[in-house]
């Protein structure tokens, strides 16, 4: 059985495909509320003659393909959780629950990993090793589902490990690969400030929060600037401040919230320092209390070189109609990190991006969308890894 042969099984699946992703995408569910994903995964699995798995490290979905051949068992992975977004696109699968949707892709990412599945178990007779397929919840909210799968044996036997992400942000036809660091380490943080309120003509009798707070966001920035490697990467963002209410009172309390992104670890337990003492320092000059949690969230994602490279070029030479993108890495955060933490593979992107159907959106934006044929190629490359290691001869 020729990886030829599967594709082209593959691509027979593809209404079925179109068919399980606007289900999804009509009833999405948020990150650690899945029920009916589940479920659905888990039955679709099942009718392809796969041995399923059910709440794997709390809602996942594990299957897993025995060939017939002794061989590496290759893991495969899709994420299915939505987004508290409200659906503002004018289709006929737009979403039927209110203020949720699949803005991001994962209903993509589901529907292409359970076509590839059923192309595959026709194929098992003639597969020398397993494929293990990773049905995964609650990727967008931290802690995820990666890691509690992981701990629950998800790649327990498994060789390598592969992922995809479809992208609204580059064209249909593309696929994109980064060795090495590829996307960051992404924490949050959420500062209260306690002062002491009162007339905004006698600051003298206060304590100013917001005063304290500017001096935060101010101090925030020597911390990248002067106490970072240029060569190094990091970005401190504060996204919200709350205080006040008219413009002659000064308030009691102000709150800050934002956003920490690295790639180095070394950098990551710096910034994390140094952002406690500047609250220490901000305490002592303006007499106030400051409460600042610090929450660390998904590791940095590492594609391991050998393995990327080597499907970098397997598609170059067995999908030359796909165009390879090499991208930088990214600010963006992904819990895929923990399965790369434990067997090595990459994890890569595919375009679906087309301005004829209006799939020009961003992710996570209102009217986000993409070419559904970007489902083919993701299992595409799926099948180049397979045969990248000799489970497809």
């Amino acid at each position: 059985m020729y990886v030829l042969s599967i594709a082209e099984k593959l691509q027979a699946n593809f209404n079925e495909m179109v068919d399980i992703r606007r289900h999804l995408h009509m009833y999405p569910e948020l990150s650690f509320k899945e029920v009916n994903t589940p479920k659905l995964i888990a039955e679709k699995l099942a009718s392809f003659g796969i041995e399923v798995k059910e709440n794997v490290g709390g809602n996942g979905v594990v299957g897993f393909l025995k060939g017939a051949f002794d061989g590496p068992t290759i893991a495969l992975r899709a994420d299915f959780d939505a987004l508290p977004i409200q659906d503002e696109k004018e289709v006929a699968y737009k979403s039927k629950i209110d203020g949720v949707s699949h803005a991001c892709g994962h209903d993509i990412h589901t529907a292409a990993l359970l076509g590839l599945a059923k192309a595959l178990s026709d194929a098992r007779d003639s597969l020398h090793g397993n494929v293990v397929f990773i049905h995964q919840f609650a990727e967008e909210v931290v802690p995820g589902g990666a890691k509690a799968m992981v701990e629950a044996g998800c790649l327990d036997g498994v060789d390598y490990v592969y992922g995809s992400h479809v992208s609204s942000w580059s064209e249909l036809g593309t696929v994109l690969f980064c060795e090495g660091y590829a996307m960051a380490a992404a924490d949050f943080f959420e500062l209260t400030i306690q002062g002491k309120g009162g007339h905004g003509a006698s600051p003298h009798e206060t304590i100013d929060p917001i005063v304290a707070a500017a001096q935060f966001v101010f101090g925030v920035q020597p911390i990248v600037s002067r106490n970072t490697d240029p060569i190094q990467s990091a970005v401190i963002t504060v996204g919200k401040i709350e205080s006040g209410t008219v413009g002659n009172v000064i308030p009691d309390k102000a709150y800050l919230m934002g956003t920490v992104r690295t790639f180095n670890p070394q950098i990551r337990d710096m910034v994390e320092q140094k952002l406690n003492n500047l609250c220490k320092a901000i305490e002592i000059q303006y007499d106030a209390k400051l409460n600042f949690k610090y929450t660390r969230g998904y590791d940095a994602v590492y594609n391991h070189p050998n393995e990327t490279a080597a499907l970098r070029e397997a598609v170059s030479i067995h999908l030359p109609e796909l165009q390879i993108v090499d991208v930088p890495p990214r600010m963006g955060a992904e819990d895929f990190t923990y399965y790369l933490q434990e067997k090595p593979g990459t994890f890569f992107f595919v375009g679906g991006g087309n301005p004829s159907i209006n799939a020009v959106y961003p992710h996570h934006h209102p009217k986000f969308d993409v070419d559904e044929k970007s489902m083919l190629h993701i299992g595409d490359v799926f099948l180049q890894a397979l045969q990248l290691h000799g489970v497809i001869k």
